[in-house]
């Protein structure tokens, strides 16, 4: 039964993750966010191409699955179930697959944003104040940079630290290592840009669509 309980809670969140908020926001305004600004789904593409309030808009909806899988998911699984999984696990295995369906939504190919957001709803479940300082980093950068994505990256790198530093044990240090590898290797292509100069600050021209996972 303990089996059946952590199988649903991983598909659970893994179908709330996969709502690709953005694809959805841009196609209820005639834009496909697949074919225009950098051709992310992502709440950052959104706010290029359909503006703030659109682009927060998305940027809340992708938080919240994440932090809606951790707090809600776990135990909707238990009842169905009626077995309660003990631990820090149910709640991680909710946000790692919250995380996944986000990243490889299985509404768009497999192809989706990069999960930044998402993760930084399964901290302020998880690990708030991991998140806390993963934030505090990326307003920092991005107040010097303009840069999303170096923001995001500088955060995503600084998260298993953040997490050791705060004695949060080795288990949680593992998995926040592996959601801030996971966020760098989806901004692989922005790293190359980053380290051709060539990376728009927000604010700046939409750049067109890459062969870059969306």
């Amino acid at each position: 039964m303990v089996a059946l309980t952590y199988g649903l809670i991983l598909l659970l969140s893994y179908l709330l993750g996969s709502i690709p908020s953005g694809f959805l926001v841009a196609r209820a305004k005639g834009v496909d966010l697949r074919t225009v600004g950098s051709g992310n789904i992502g709440a950052t593409n959104a706010m290029r191409v359909l503006g703030k309030p659109l682009g927060i808009f998305v940027l809340l909806a992708d938080a919240a699955k994440g932090a809606l899988a951790c707090a809600f998911l776990p135990g909707v699984a238990a009842r169905l179930t009626a077995t309660v999984p003990g631990g820090d696990w149910p709640v991680i295995a909710a946000g790692v697959a919250a995380i996944l369906g986000h990243n490889f939504t299985c509404w768009l190919r497999f192809k989706g944003g990069k999960g930044i957001a998402t993760s930084a709803g399964v901290l302020l479940v998880l690990m708030p104040k991991a998140l806390g300082v993963c934030l505090a980093i990326w307003l920092v950068v991005f107040a010097l940079s303009r840069i999303v994505s170096l923001a995001s990256i500088l955060a995503a790198a600084a998260l298993p630290l953040a997490v050791w530093s705060l004695g949060r044990g080795t288990p949680l240090v593992v998995v926040a290592t592996g959601l801030g590898v996971l966020a760098i290797y989806r901004h692989r292509a922005n790293i190359q840009r980053l380290l051709k100069g060539t990376e728009p600050r927000l604010g700046s021209r939409p750049v067109s669509p890459t062969n870059e996972p969306s």
